[in-house]
């Protein structure tokens, strides 16, 4: 397997984009992204791109030419970008190609995500009882957590707070204002324990990464950001994960404890070698139970960290430097491949007011998509 770099990134800023399409959002990014390698869409190998609710992504070719190469589409609900960046990643330490683009973007309509219980082999009943909307099974599955580990909701909002904050220096996040913990704790309530600050929402955006191999990054003089791991695992017997219609009295383990293991594994480090982090935070829950899944605290030591501001910028591990889902909002193509643009721009030292100190050299990425669907990428300088 020979070493892949990400050579280029492009982003289109996250939120509503009146009058373009998600299509279009996807392929002002990949411009942008193959503009920053100083490369053209003729020079592109092949791509992945995904999309949840804009449309085939393969169709972007019309948008940047008809050049015959090679497009794969990728669906992997919130899981959708890291497992376009993982095919990609493939494709060149393979060695079957030199350079490639992985592209997502969406745009998806206001209000709650309106999955269909057919399309993931399960029962009627279970959309009628209210648990395909997933304010109610990350509400459920959160409070059980909350019971068993000894997390507050001090806890809850102060993952928000921090969303916000970080936020205000992410050109291309959508809520760019901060916002105060007692205004998030006592905003409407949603789904107990969650308030309305707590959740991401549906949005709209895009993002490409433009990756190659180590002779082609050398010769573009972009062999700054190595790819050192890439992983995506599906979940294991006696998990409990979005969709899930009923929990097993013999618990197991969970995708992202797969694919973290397998990750730290492949990259020859650990947990204590990251210097940054984003990880999945379709709501405030989430992002504190993922902190434990991919080994970076304890179960229940999140009440420390959160207290001690060990998750800010300047903290033991920044998590979420840009904001994460909560300020940037989900467009459900485009999140996972925004976090992996957001360490190969923190790496790059390139991050501004948001900018992580002390020279960081790894950046760690944990992205999760229903209905259990784990991605891991380690990035190093």
């Amino acid at each position: 397997m020979q070493d892949v770099y990400i050579v280029g990134i492009g982003i289109h800023p996250f939120g509503r984009s009146e009058g373009l399409s998600g299509l279009q959002q996807g392929a002002n990014a990949a411009r942008a992204a193959m503009a920053d390698a100083g490369l053209a869409w003729p020079d592109m190998e092949f791509g992945f791109g995904g999309s949840d609710s804009a449309g085939n992504a393969d169709t972007i070719v019309n948008e940047l030419g008809l050049t015959g190469l090679p497009f794969i589409n990728v669906k992997n609900g919130c899981a959708t970008g890291g497992s376009a960046l993982i095919g990609s990643w493939q494709a060149i330490a393979s060695g079957a190609h030199d350079v490639g683009i992985a592209i997502g973007f969406d745009k998806h309509p206001r209000g709650a995500f309106n999955a269909m219980p057919a399309e993931y082999s399960l029962p009627d009943w279970y959309g009628e009882a209210g648990f395909m909307v997933t304010t109610q099974f990350f509400a459920m599955k959160l409070q059980r957590y909350m019971a068993l580990h000894g997390i507050s909701p001090t806890s809850l909002g102060r993952v928000a707070e921090k969303a916000f904050r970080n936020a205000v220096h992410a050109d291309h996040a959508w809520r760019r204002s901060p916002v105060d913990l007692d205004t998030i704790l006592n905003a409407p309530m949603i789904s107990d324990p969650l308030t309305k600050y707590m959740f991401c929402s549906p949005a709209e955006g895009g993002v490409a990464l433009v990756l190659a191999s180590a002779k082609k990054a050398r010769e573009l003089g972009r062999d700054q950001v190595r790819i050192k791991a890439a992983v995506i695992r599906t979940r294991p017997p006696g998990s409990f994960e979005v969709f899930a219609p009923s929990m097993d009295i013999e618990r197991g383990g969970a995708p992202t404890l797969l694919a973290s293991k397998a990750a730290y594994e492949m990259a020859g480090i650990g947990p204590e070698d990251i210097d940054l982090a984003q990880l999945q935070d379709t709501e405030s829950g989430a992002e504190i139970m993922h902190m434990a899944e991919n080994g970076f605290c304890a179960d229940g030591d999140q009440e420390e960290w959160l207290a001690n501001g060990w998750t800010n910028i300047d903290g033991r591990l920044p998590v979420n430097t840009d904001g994460g889902c909560l300020a940037c909002g989900e467009p459900i193509g485009a999140s996972g491949l925004r976090q992996v643009y957001e360490n190969a721009l923190q790496l790059r030292g390139l991050g501004g007011g948001r900018q992580v100190p002390g020279d960081p050299r790894t950046a760690y990425s944990h992205v999760y998509g229903a209905p259990g669907i784990s991605g891991v990428t380690i990035l190093e300088r």
